[in-house]
């Protein structure tokens, strides 16, 4: 989002808000310093228990608060986290118009991933104006019966991010492995937690083990299991390097400088094939699949032996790895953010000042 909150700021036209949501205050930190951004409000969710119902709860209680104070004329938010399902509930409840950014991704099974499938379906329903990233993402929406007139095709915003940031050729993070060919690893996902993961890392560590001029960089998830499950198969490898979440810009350099990504993360998904980096994905189905339709990811799951075998066929057959390893943009080509902010002045602005009589040469701030 911060290359539509730094445009917006810049418009002269709009009032921005932002609000964060979350309990992971350290990536948040680290988010704020890399992209410059300035929060406003921040909603913190401390967690009794291991619950997202209760994680759900406390966010539409607290965000249903500050939405009556600060009175948007819109509501903005992106991707299909429990917190987005959460603020279009509430933005449906307080009838607010409600944009979503990176609308229609659709796996057609709700249980992988898991809660998201589920959360990015909900939240259509409160979307006033849906912003798909693609045409296929697009195409889900009509399949749905959404109106044409309130989905625009802008391209994901989180390409904007990553090629602003990639510009800047950030440095390196400390203790990326130098060796010739660095695997990118990342791992989050609810559903491969437990059994799935371990087979995963078992299978990175034996690809090291076989190829010496493999090494693996994981910013391990603040999940205490997955800390776990890292420490005790990974740790001790002189290759592997396993660090604490980074921030977007460390990330970036690392993504840039890496012969492979391995992960189940979505965002890579998008991200690597821009930077022309193969991706390995974690997941037996994925909502983005252009990228591996335009053949720069192929779909692995957790099957240790079919990560192993192909991790092997990337290195062993250089014809196969540079045919993946070409920059593509299935994602948008860096300008989203322009396009939605157009989109949005239409239709918040432009359609309001018809319907009212502001005086010559001024125009009010539309809070968002």
């Amino acid at each position: 989002m911060a290359p539509v909150i730094h445009r917006l700021r810049e418009s002269g036209w709009a009032e921005v808000q932002v609000i964060a949501v979350g309990q992971h205050l350290e990536l948040l930190d680290q988010a704020i310093g890399d992209f410059g951004l300035q929060i406003d409000h921040h909603v913190a969710i401390e967690r009794d228990r291991d619950s997202m119902i209760e994680v759900a709860a406390k966010i539409m209680e607290r965000l249903d608060v500050l939405l009556e104070r600060l009175s948007p004329s819109c509501v903005i938010a992106q991707g299909d986290t429990t917190t987005v399902m959460a603020t279009g509930m509430v933005a449906f409840h307080r009838r607010l118009a409600f944009v979503h950014v990176e609308a229609g991704l659709r796996t057609g099974d709700l249980h992988a991933p898991f809660p998201e499938e589920f959360n990015r379906r909900v939240v259509s329903l409160a979307t006033t104006l849906h912003c798909a990233p693609t045409q296929k993402a697009a195409g889900n929406l009509l399949a749905e019966g959404i109106s044409a007139d309130n989905c625009i095709v802008t391209g994901n915003t989180v390409i904007d991010a990553l090629l602003d940031m990639a510009a800047r050729k950030p440095p390196l993070p400390p203790r990326f492995p130098e060796v010739e060919r660095p695997i990118l690893l990342t791992a989050h996902r609810r559903e491969n937690s437990g059994a799935p993961l371990e087979r995963t890392l078992s299978a990175l560590r034996a690809a090291v083990d076989m190829h010496p001029d493999l090494g693996v960089y994981f910013p391990v998830h603040p999940n205490a299991d997955t800390r776990r499950q890292a420490a005790q198969i990974l740790e001790g490898h002189p290759r592997i390097r396993l660090v604490p979440a980074q921030g977007y810009a460390a990330l970036v350099a690392a993504l840039n400088a890496s012969w492979l990504v391995v992960t189940d993360s979505g965002g890579l998904q998008e991200e690597a094939p821009a930077l022309g980096k193969p991706v390995l994905v974690l997941r037996s189905v994925t909502e983005r699949p252009e990228a591996v339709e335009c053949g720069s990811a192929r779909l692995v799951g957790t099957d240790p032996d079919l990560l192993l075998r192909t991790i092997t066929e990337l290195h062993d057959n250089p014809g196969v790895y540079h045919r993946m390893a070409q920059k593509r943009f299935p994602y948008g080509d860096g300008h989203a953010a322009e396009r939605l902010i157009s989109k949005l002045h239409s239709r918040l602005v432009l359609a309001l000042d018809e319907t009212e009589t502001p005086q010559v040469g001024h125009r009010s701030a539309k809070r968002i």
